[in-house]
């Protein structure tokens, strides 16, 4: 029997872009079908079982499953066959920064009709897959303030702080209501609420914006996490088991220097300005003590497997303080386009690589020895057996490691 059971059955986690966005030329982008993921489920997610990784996450396009209100998962059926024959357990996206045409996010209906599809898609996946179940209503609630409240990417198209300001707390609203309506049919339904962890500086040249660069670090940067436990706006009904576990996404572009127009500019691997991730681990943990995990992570082409190392070091560093971390999430599995450029990023698992009109997987091997180093490390299984919740995760095998191995926070993320 386990001394510390782990809540997810592997500790190392992967997922797929899945974002079905009103992109800024009001064309709806849908990343599962420009990486070929919906049609190459089976495959992906072999590639994963074969990882030894048994969690992923996975969405469900809200905007092309609910046409005015009627709703149709059939098309989630592929992925569910795919997850059952490679026995990988889906943490299910259930708003990815796209929404149905004819909804007003600012609107009250927007939230009864979110809460509504929560319902029925956990009706849906309940029906098909064991339990437990695991859920984000709706994902990056800040950075999708950001995007579609100031910076006007994607729908609503919002261009003003206070519009964003709005949005945020909008979609706690919807996502609050989503969670009591999943849990109206499913009582022990998990919720992983994912939001980046960043941190934010003024120019140096600039102290008059080092209190709007502090604000947006210790204030903004939680509010959403704030409302959905219950500490600001608690009319909306937050509380810490709605907050659940909190999913902290991880770039290098999270530290970043403020910009009073536009998104910040990201800070450069060897500036003196950056703060260890265990520290902004610690930050998090210390504010809700939740179950966290590390929710996306990933370095950029050669850089992949470094990435993974120092995500790694700076992880157990947090742990060793007590932080309950409950899984690191690779993320994406297979290769994504720069929704800007649609260039590919060069940060998944796997690469994409054009062959005969299919986009062939491509795994970046020195990324898979790196993660394969620390599935031994961990003592964590690197190949899934028939169930993988047969054995709950030992995280102690975690903790002993993260004493054990005595990793101190470092700024360099070069």
């Amino acid at each position: 029997m386990a001394r510390h059971p782990g809540i997810f059955p592997t500790f190392f986690m992967s997922g797929f872009e899945c974002s079905t966005f009103l992109w800024k030329d009001r064309r709806r982008r849908n990343l599962v079908a420009e990486t070929g993921h919906d049609r190459q489920a089976m495959q992906d997610y072999r590639l994963l079982h074969d990882l030894g990784i048994a969690v992923a996450r996975e969405g469900i396009p809200w905007p092309l499953v609910d046409r005015h209100g009627q709703l149709d998962f059939s098309m989630l059926d592929p992925f569910i066959e795919a997850m059952q024959a490679s026995k990988v357990v889906p943490i299910w996206d259930l708003c990815h920064y796209g929404y149905p045409d004819d909804l007003d996010p600012f609107s009250p209906a927007f939230t009864d009709r979110f809460a509504a599809y929560c319902r029925a898609a956990a009706e849906y996946v309940a029906r098909r897959l064991r339990g437990p179940h695991f859920f984000t209503p709706i994902n990056e609630i800040t950075f999708f303030s950001f995007c579609g409240g100031e910076w006007g990417w994607i729908a609503p198209y919002r261009r003003t702080r206070e519009d964003r300001m709005q949005l945020r707390v909008a979609l706690c609203a919807a996502a609050i209501a989503g969670v009591k309506s999943i849990r109206e049919h499913d009582s022990t339904a998990r919720m992983v609420h994912v939001d980046p962890l960043v941190h934010v500086v003024a120019p140096r040249d600039r102290p008059d914006l080092i209190d709007a660069a502090h604000h947006e670090t210790c204030v903004d940067t939680f509010l959403a996490w704030d409302i959905l436990c219950g500490r600001a706006h608690p009319e909306l009904g937050g509380s810490p088991e709605i907050l659940d576990i909190v999913g902290a996404n991880n770039y290098s572009f999270g530290q970043m220097e403020y910009r009073e127009h536009g998104p910040h500019a990201a800070l450069e691997p060897h500036d003196d300005r950056i703060v260890p991730l265990c520290e902004l681990l610690d930050t998090a943990w210390r504010r809700y003590e939740r179950p966290m995990i590390i929710s996306e992570t990933s370095g950029m082409r050669h850089g992949r497997a470094e990435w993974l190392k120092d995500v790694m070091e700076e992880g157990l560093a947090a742990v060793a303080r007590g932080m309950d971390l409950q899984g690191i999430c690779l993320f994406p599995a297979v290769d994504m386009p720069d929704w800007h450029t649609g260039e590919w990023l060069h940060n998944g698992i796997f690469d994409l690589v054009e062959d005969a009109g299919c986009l062939r997987r491509v795994p970046d091997e020195a990324y898979v020895r790196e993660l394969r180093r620390w599935q031994k490390e961990l003592n964590r299984v690197v190949a899934l057996d028939e169930d993988p919740f047969s054995d709950p995760v030992e995280l102690q095998d975690v903790i002993d490691a993260a004493h054990r191995l005595d990793k101190q926070p470092d700024r360099n993320w070069s």
